[in-house]
């Protein structure tokens, strides 16, 4: 026997020991009172309590105490000689988003908010699928561009100390059809930011060196998409070029490879030329003041000349701006590559899959019903952590990530623009079974025409709500959506009318919904190891409810 089991049979016979030697004790020990001693040991009784001696032994009894607390009176009573309180109440145009639109067309449009900074920066009609006419990837070279050397301001640490003195920051995003520049700065700097805009969207110099900096950053970015496992971006463009097939929102946001060298200076000055036309713009501000930022926008954008009005620009390249409508088509695009993996997570390699719909437009009726149904249907990856308010109890999660451990993600997507949208779903997993998670996807897809449940749509008309009013919270948030707003239709519906618009949703407005949705032909996107993917004639069947499998026999999930 080694030392250590000595030593604790030792404290095994002394413990034993105890037991047997000192007497048993309780951690509550009832006394017995007389029935007029006030308290039982506690304390507590000798302020509200009496004891009573019947019907199994002693019993408190609450009374109400007459001993003077305070002097003080109770609460429902006002204080005497006290000022009565004045609450802040709202300003009455402290809602109100005013618009200006100026002689050539430029709008401004601001409102008000509380707080020592702003921000301020413009929405333009400009992006992908503006660039028919020219090499894609023209928008992805100019978000690279922003804010770099202008006329006023030789190059970007120039306008990086400019807003450093006012503790500004700046950012550019382009979108399928817009392009934003913006800046978060103090609001006494308001003439400095708008002078800096202006030169930034108006004014660029672009240097071949910037060129060429954003063509090697924008070569990495391809070059790093390629090599991570997530592939939402990529998916996003193919689903899109399957939807709208060489048109419009089709064409890619992403500038591929052989286009890099076709984008020079001469090629994004003259889509500069066109696009950044003032009647294409919206200049919106948010914690500002709106006659003040009216008085420096008519000074930096209006009197000011663009670059392309003093330089004199080569007369080759398209003269005028795509204004066609986006054509929905459906179709497949497919990529059978190698997908990057984790290899220290322990992740298997996966394949992906985006099962798409055309969708409604932001300005739809039933665009609102949409994002109920696109809320409803949820959805996330396998290892997403969380409660309801991150979409648990959607029914990607309940009835596909709950159920089939093979699947590791599946979302639900909707894009809306102008004049079309679209709906879709994107799923991984591993290659093998492919096929079973486009049958998965499918049944859910059929199934939104079915009439939800009414606690189902309830929770998902309050998370819509919950989240629409806590991103409203952030200043950015408020100023791209007052900028895409009145770019789109001269005016912003305030946050209220969309509360009333989910509220009034029901029921057989997300069936109608669902029915639109399915009525159109399907898109599909795949990318990975896909060589189990059912050919498209057999998934454009199954969504029809009418689907065989490759084998002839009726798909499992339709039986």
């Amino acid at each position: 026997m080694n030392p250590r089991s000595i030593g604790m049979l030792k404290m095994l016979k002394l413990k034993n020991s105890w037991r047997s030697t000192l007497p048993r004790c309780f951690a509550t020990k009832i006394t017995t009172v007389g029935s007029d001693e006030i308290g039982s040991g506690t304390g507590i009784g000798q302020i509200t309590g009496g004891v009573r001696n019947n019907e199994g032994g002693p019993h408190n009894v609450n009374n109400p105490s007459t001993k003077i607390v305070t002097h003080l009176p109770p609460l429902t009573e006002p204080l005497a000689n006290l000022p009565e309180a004045v609450y802040a109440q709202p300003l009455a145009d402290s809602a109100v988003t005013k618009v200006t639109t100026l002689a050539n067309g430029l709008r401004i449009a601001s409102e008000p908010r509380y707080g020592q900074f702003c921000t301020v920066g413009l929405v333009l009609d400009s992006g992908p699928r503006y660039e028919v006419a020219y090499p894609s990837g023209v928008s992805h070279f100019l978000e690279k561009l922003a804010f770099n050397s202008t006329v006023n301001f030789p190059n970007k640490d120039a306008i990086l100390k400019e807003l450093e003195k006012n503790g500004g920051i700046c950012d550019c995003q382009s979108s399928r059809d817009t392009l934003i520049y913006a800046a978060s700065i103090d609001s006494r700097a308001i003439d400095s930011v708008t002078r800096l805009l202006a030169d930034v969207t108006l004014r660029p110099t672009l240097p071949e060196q910037e060129v060429n900096l954003a063509r090697r950053a924008v070569s990495f970015e391809l070059e790093t998409l390629g090599m991570r496992p997530e592939q939402e971006p990529i998916l996003m463009d193919m689903i899109h070029a399957a939807a709208y097939r060489d048109n419009t929102l089709g064409l890619p946001k992403l500038c591929p490879v052989t286009n890099l060298d076709s984008i020079d200076r001469q090629v994004l000055m003259n889509y500069l030329k066109y696009h950044h036309a003032p009647e294409r713009m919206v200049i919106a501000g948010v914690g500002v003041d709106h006659e003040e930022l009216v008085e420096h926008v008519t000074k930096y954008f209006v009197e000011d000349q663009a670059i392309w009005d003093t330089e004199k620009l080569s007369d080759s390249g398209p003269k005028q701006v795509d204004s066609s409508l986006a054509q929905y088509t459906g179709g497949l695009v497919k990529e059978d590559c190698e997908i990057p993996i984790y290899a220290a997570a322990g992740l298997p390699e996966l394949a992906h899959v985006v099962l798409g719909f055309e969708g409604t437009s932001h300005q739809d009726n039933d665009f609102v019903p949409l994002c109920v149904l696109n809320i409803m249907m949820g959805g996330g990856g396998s290892f997403s952590a969380g409660g309801p308010g991150k979409g648990m109890y959607s029914r990607l999660y309940t009835k596909v990530l709950n159920r089939y451990h093979w699947m590791y993600s599946a979302t639900a997507y909707n894009h809306a623009y102008t004049d079309t949208g679209l709906f879709c779903i994107h799923g991984s997993a591993p290659p093998q079974h492919m096929q079973e998670m486009v049958e998965v996807l499918a049944r859910e897809l059929i199934s939104m025409a079915d009439e939800p449940g009414s606690e189902e749509l309830m929770r998902s008309k309050i998370q819509l709500q919950s989240m629409l009013l806590m991103n409203l919270e952030s200043r950015p948030v408020v100023f791209e959506d007052v900028g895409r707003q009145v770019l789109v239709s001269g005016h912003r519906k305030r946050p209220e009318h969309f509360i009333q618009e989910i509220e009034k949703v029901k029921a057989a407005d997300i069936q109608r919904v669902a029915q639109r949705l399915l009525a159109s032909p399907p898109s599909v996107a795949a990318r990975g190891d896909i060589h189990n993917l059912p050919e498209m004639s057999h998934i454009t069947s199954a969504l029809s409810g009418k689907g065989t499998s490759t084998l002839g026999r009726k798909l499992s999930l339709f039986k």
